[in-house]
């Protein structure tokens, strides 16, 4: 009997001391591990199959922290408002904007709200990530030691940096510490940075099938973002998901891509879907209320405590926040305190992220646009169909067009009030257009489709400026008159190297120095050196390099008339610029040059340069170490293939791309899809992997990889098949 109770004990002992046995959580997990099939193919890209869309978000959301945890986690840091408790107080109005918007509570509330298949997504996202990180206990989160399923809430829609990002956390720190606004020189130096930034939008580009050599619709998905910012994806599960693209890291649905019978780019969009609301604010027995009309509505006040690192540990301060019916107020004009009005319906926008993914055909897309909250972009279109199709903008609020919504309008006049949303059939809407082609470059929707395009004066004037830029004016060179097209072709097409932007302002030049007596001795060879430029750019070209340092000069010194685009600007500058400042930037351009290379004969692909050396979010370059040449240019200059650099890294000379075609792909519909695709660097964000940069060459070569969309492809190409939770 003794035995007995000995080996009793023994069990009990052993029992307690296994966790997976004592935590109903794990043995949850493991099971819908089981169910779940990841297939790593010769490029890394995962492909995940599921039995349900929830498992299938589950082996997504755990491959995407095994390429790259840092940046989901960093993405919830910043999204739920917890990122001055990594990086100090610095960042504490970033935390402060995300919960004026909504609080974690809030965000609970949503998420017991949304319909239950989407809470189960929501479930999945959660416990893909915590399986991760209990079968990874070597990985050291910086602040999120665990995931929960509200988290979704906040970051809802894929795009760069969402709506919320337009929100000034500079006004917000100055309202909320003194209730002021910013002086109008601060204000000032706010609009010169916003202008002179990198161009941070996107081609998007849908060929008919009656100008390619297959008779199918193709699509181009060319997003310019931060490099790494997405990672590439195959998402499939038997509830009908079988999604290819790119994905935003911490995210459950495929946000730039394809399935077999759709595809779906996004731009960002210049539809106004943000508005200013000035508020007259009264105080009446402490409390405080806010004029609307004939009545005081009381103001929505709470308070928030939020953590924030410093030297000597974690220390918290406690903010006010006011709302009003049209939103938060987040800062002053004119010395009234002002409302931030926007789209801010995270569960409807989880769920057509979601849902678009599952798309089979225009009439059932067209019927998922309804749902109206893709807010901050326009969408390309392309299906298996032979659809065409460009929709500027989702989210568009009704407005009494008497208001000028450009400036912030009196909120205590009812009539300034939103009126609903437009539909989507009173958006500006171009499907099929007898020119066979669409595009969208971030410029007007006025000539998206040639002479097929939608007419301005049929439209509220809020729905979109009406302002070209180069990226749009080269896309409709190469795409008038053209047929024939391949997927090689229509990459090719992307890549182009000729800058419209240089075929303005250099000629310019070059009449200034040839129409003045006054010759300078200096710039007289990089005249002739740009005179004979073709206006193309390339790794050898070296007026390439002086037109962009030129260039870029011209953009930072140039007057800046207000309400003017780019394209205006380089007009007004050649209207209005005299010889002497003209010389003078070009005599400054070659003295950097000179400075800083010893010749002012320096190859474009010398200068500009790729490097990545490790897993960081924010890359430290060096021209010490090793980087390769590049033949891209910024978008600034009309480069459809966009390559967006950082001009103040410390102890560096040379230009190290940051941002542009970050993912890319081409996509054919037919019987079968078929694409390309290329991703900056590689799939992983780990230096150790061999996915870290396995796609360099490529990317900067214009060598797509083909993107492996059916099982029989994939299986080909599979280099490691395994279950979440086993070693790879």
């Amino acid at each position: 009997m003794k035995g007995v109770f000995y080996f009793a004990v023994f069990c009990l002992l052993m029992a307690c001391g296994s966790k997976e046995i004592m935590n109903p959580e794990v043995e949850k997990w493991k099971a819908q591990a089981a169910e779940i099939e990841i297939i790593r193919d010769d490029f890394g890209v995962p492909h995940i199959y599921g039995k349900t869309d929830a498992d299938a978000v589950f082996g997504l959301l755990y491959a995407q922290c095994e390429d790259d945890f840092n940046r989901v986690e960093q993405n919830y840091i910043w999204a739920t408002g917890r990122l001055a408790e990594v990086e100090g107080e610095e960042a504490i109005y970033s935390d402060l904007r995300a919960k004026l918007f909504m609080t974690e509570a809030e965000a609970k509330t949503n998420y017991d709200k949304s319909p239950e298949w989407l809470k189960k997504l929501c479930d999945a996202f959660a416990d893909g990530i915590n399986y991760y990180l209990y079968t990874h206990p070597e990985v050291k989160p910086k602040l999120l030691t665990r995931f929960e399923p509200w988290m979704p809430m906040y970051f809802s829609e894929g795009s760069i940096g969402g709506d919320i990002e337009r929100i000034s956390t500079r006004k917000i720190e100055s309202f909320y510490e003194s209730g002021m606004e910013l002086p109008e020189m601060e204000l000032m130096k706010i609009k010169k940075q916003e202008e002179m930034a990198e161009p941070q939008g996107s081609n998007g580009i849908a060929i008919s099938g009656k100008l390619t050599q297959s008779g199918n619709a193709m699509l181009l998905i060319n997003p310019h973002t931060s490099f790494y910012f997405r990672g590439e994806v195959h998402v499939v599960s038997e509830e009908g998901l079988n999604a290819y693209g790119a994905v935003t890291w911490g995210q459950f649905f495929v946000y730039q891509g394809f399935n077999e019978k759709t595809g779906w780019m996004h731009t960002s969009t210049y539809t106004d879907v943000m508005d200013e609301f000035k508020e007259t604010i009264v105080k009446n027995d402490g409390n405080l209320f806010y004029q609307y009309g004939e009545e005081l509505r009381p103001i929505d006040s709470t308070t928030v405590t939020l953590k924030y690192k410093t030297d000597t540990g974690m220390q918290e301060r406690t903010f006010p926040m006011y709302r009003t019916h049209h939103g938060p107020i987040t800062h002053a004009v004119e010395g009234q305190w002002t409302a931030s009005a926007m789209m801010w319906e995270p569960v409807k926008a989880l769920e057509q992220s979601f849902v678009r993914t599952k798309k089979d055909g225009y009439e059932a897309f067209r019927e998922m646009m309804d749902i109206r909250t893709n807010s901050s972009n326009n969408t390309v279109y392309a299906d298996a169909e032979g659809n065409i199709a460009y929709f500027h903008g989702n989210f568009v609020p009704k407005r009494d067009v008497s208001f000028d919504y450009s400036q912030p309008v009196d909120g205590s006049n009812p009539q300034t009030d939103w009126q609903g949303l437009h539909t989507v059939d009173e958006n500006i809407l171009v499907l099929n257009p007898e020119n066979g082609w669409i595009q969208n470059c971030n410029s007007t929707p006025y000539t998206s489709a040639a002479e097929f395009s939608p007419k301005k004066e049929e439209y509220p004037y809020y729905m979109s400026k009406d302002q070209e830029n180069f990226r749009g004016i080269h896309a409709i060179e190469l795409l008038t008159d053209r047929k024939g097209y391949t997927i090689d072709s229509l990459i090719q097409l992307a890549h182009d190297p000729y800058l419209p932007a240089f075929k303005v302002l250099i000629p310019d030049l070059i009449q200034t120095y040839d129409d003045n007596i006054n010759k300078e001795d200096k710039i007289s060879k990089p005249i002739e050196v740009l005179r004979n430029w073709d206006f193309k750019t390339s790794k050898e070209s070296i007026p390439m390099t002086l037109a962009h340092y030129y260039g870029t000069l011209v953009y930072q010194r140039m007057n800046r008339p207000e309400g003017l685009s780019s394209m205006e600007l380089l007009e007004h500058w050649i209207e209005n610029g005299d010889y002497v400042g003209k010389f003078q930037l070009l005599l400054e351009a070659i003295e950097v040059l000179e400075k800083d290379f010893g010749t002012w004969q320096m190859p474009w692909g010398e200068v500009n340069r790729y490097q990545r050396l490790n897993g960081d979010i924010v890359q430290t370059f060096s021209d010490s170490l090793p980087s390769v040449g590049v033949g891209f240019a910024s978008g600034t200059w009309g480069a459809l293939a966009a390559y967006g650099a950082r001009y103040t890294t410390p102890g560096a000379k040379k230009i190290y791309g940051t941002r542009g075609n970050s993912f890319a792909a081409v996509v054919e519909f037919g019987d079968k899809v078929t694409a390309k695709t290329i991703l900056a660097g590689g799939q992983s964000g780990d230096p150790k992997s061999p996915h870290f940069d396995d796609q360099t060459e490529r990317y900067i070569n214009v060598n797509w990889k083909d993107a492996a969309y059916y099982r029989d492809d994939v299986l080909k190409r599979a280099q490691k098949t395994y279950h979440p939770g086993e070693t790879k």
